[in-house]
């Protein structure tokens, strides 16, 4: 017999005495009011939050009709972007402190091993995604019969990127190892070109080679300053005992940062209104363009339905045996937050909070994936990229045969892990997918004149991605060290392997989540467990 948790319907084990004294003890007894309260009191952030995108809409609708200037609009959209400012200012200190914090309280073998793991994941769900993106577009044909879409009826700006496929991924190389540590902090690095005298042909006519050279672009670096967080915490573990302070001193101020966090989640809801509502003022002729990419956007919306309401979900269960949407459930606030901002990155601080408070997710788990996953993990940006790459070829009638369709899916998968988590981040991707299958990127307007739509489900599906990763990761955790208890216990001894310098190894939470818990056999050894994880 089993009970229901009051927290996202888990079942916990229960017998006929703790039966007896639930039902007889008349502390459990509620009124109704009381039930009420308690629930307001619970989810009242939730509630705020998704009553935040509803009065956010009525209240764009109001506001359209009143035929404000452009001055009056930024005016009107100023309380959203302090939002987005506040979650963006508290991007840097997360990622850096909680990887610094988790790859240093996790020892070698088992780092290796859970990024391992994770990698897998990541790879994996993109290929799927990728794969159900394509699919869609071969089946709903969205790009077929729209030849005659003329981008300056629709009043959309051309798009020109010349940037070669070869030096997109080369960038993103140069960005894992950032030169300048500081300037990652606000800038990465970007490919351009000039060109430079080559001499003269026959003819006496000057030649000219388009040369790449080396450019700084405004946005935070990410992908290089996580991979430093993670390497600098590993090295932190391996000083022992001289790294402990430093250890500590990134412990506090990651919880510091949580503790900003929770301040700004009660901003959230009247920030979204805004943010929504000043959306809706902005939308300029959107029936024309609802009516015109109206497949595209049903086709990609479709895609982030399929890939986030059944195999997501059907991927966590498979691991788990537990259900995915309870999972989820304790994760409104994360997803309505990702559907209004459009960015995985200013997602990160709220889903990380309601992980961990909500589902019950090990610190050092969350601490580690979901900021990793919120950087490399794109499932929803996959889905619509391929649909774009697609519906782009179809526009100007162009077929493309098995090994384009094969590129498509590699290059997504590959390129997904570059996109910055912002608003209209990915948009840039498509160009490098275009320019592998020899398409023109001229009509990547068309993608941007509607991705204000189709962004916000994409971000509510990566970040969907991160949150059943880390509960995946974290199910797989509990699962190896009850198997290394239960075969202590069989057995009658204790391993005698010993974690590398585990820094505090007297407080739980700074231990590794892959290491198992003393027996009450081995309370007296001072020695932690490694697990066979």
């Amino acid at each position: 017999m089993e009970r229901k948790s009051e927290i996202n319907g888990h079942a916990l084990p229960s017998s006929a005495s703790t039966d007896m004294i639930v039902e007889k003890s008349p502390k459990m007894k509620k009124s109704f009011k009381e039930k009420l309260i308690g629930f307001l009191g619970k989810n009242l952030q939730v509630i705020l939050t998704v009553s935040g995108v509803l009065v956010g809409v009525g209240l764009g609708m109001m506001v359209r009709n009143m035929d404000l200037t452009k001055a009056q609009m930024t005016y009107f959209a100023f309380p959203g972007e302090m939002l987005l400012r506040m979650l963006k200012m508290i991007i840097l200190p997360l990622v850096v402190c909680s990887l610094v914090s988790g790859a240093a309280s996790l020892d070698t073998r088992s780092l290796g091993k859970l990024g391992g793991i994770a990698v897998a994941y990541f790879l994996v769900t993109t290929l799927i995604a990728a794969g159900i993106g394509v699919t869609l577009a071969f089946i709903i044909k969205p790009g077929v019969g729209a030849g005659a879409l003329n981008t300056n009826e629709l009043g959309l700006e051309s798009i020109s990127n010349n940037k070669e496929t070869t030096d997109s991924f080369l960038d993103l190389a140069r960005n894992l190892f950032p030169a300048n540590l500081v300037a990652a902090a606000f800038r990465s690095y970007a490919t351009d070109y000039k060109m430079v005298a080559a001499g003269n042909d026959t003819n006496g006519t000057a030649l000219y080679q388009k040369v790449p050279i080396g450019t700084d672009t405004d946005g935070m670096n990410i992908l290089g300053l996580v991979l430093f967080a993670m390497v600098f915490g590993v090295a932190l573990r391996k000083l022992g005992e001289e790294g402990e302070e430093l250890i500590r001193f990134f412990n506090a101020f990651n919880e510091a940062t949580m503790v900003l966090v929770s301040w700004i989640m009660w901003y959230v809801p009247f920030g979204i209104m805004f943010l929504v509502g000043s959306k809706i003022v902005e939308m300029e002729d959107v029936g024309l363009l609802v009516t015109s990419l109206g497949k595209y956007i049903f086709a990609s919306i479709l895609g982030h339905v399929i890939h986030g309401g059944i195999v997501l979900p059907l991927i966590y269960f498979g691991f788990t045996r537990k259900n995915p949407f309870s999972f989820l459930s304790g994760l409104v606030t994360p997803f309505t937050t990702a559907f209004a901002t459009c960015s995985s990155s200013a997602t990160l601080p709220s889903m990380i909070k309601c992980i961990e408070e909500n589902n019950g997710i090990d610190k050092r788990i969350s601490r580690f994936i979901l900021p990793i996953g919120a950087t490399v993990n794109m499932d929803g940006a996959a889905i619509f990229q391929c649909i774009a790459a697609v519906f782009i070829a179809q526009l100007n009638n162009y077929e493309l045969n098995a090994g384009q369709i094969f590129t498509i899916l590699v290059t997504a998968t590959a390129s997904s892990v570059g996109a910055a988590g912002i608003p209209a981040g990915g948009i840039i991707t498509i160009a490098i997918i275009l320019e592998a299958i020899g398409l023109p990127t001229n009509d990547l307007s068309l993608m941007l004149a509607v991705d204000w739509i189709v962004d916000r489900t994409t971000t509510v599906v990566n970040v969907e991605g991160d949150a059943l990763g880390a509960g995946i990761l974290h199910h797989i955790n509990q699962q190896e060290i009850k198997k290394q208890q239960e075969r202590q216990q069989q057995d009658g001894e204790l391993a005698e392997v010993r974690v590398e310098s585990v820094a505090n190894a007297q407080a739980e939470e700074e231990t590794s989540p892959l290491v198992a818990h003393q027996t009450k056999a081995s309370a007296a050894m001072p020695e932690a467990i490694e697990s066979v994880l």
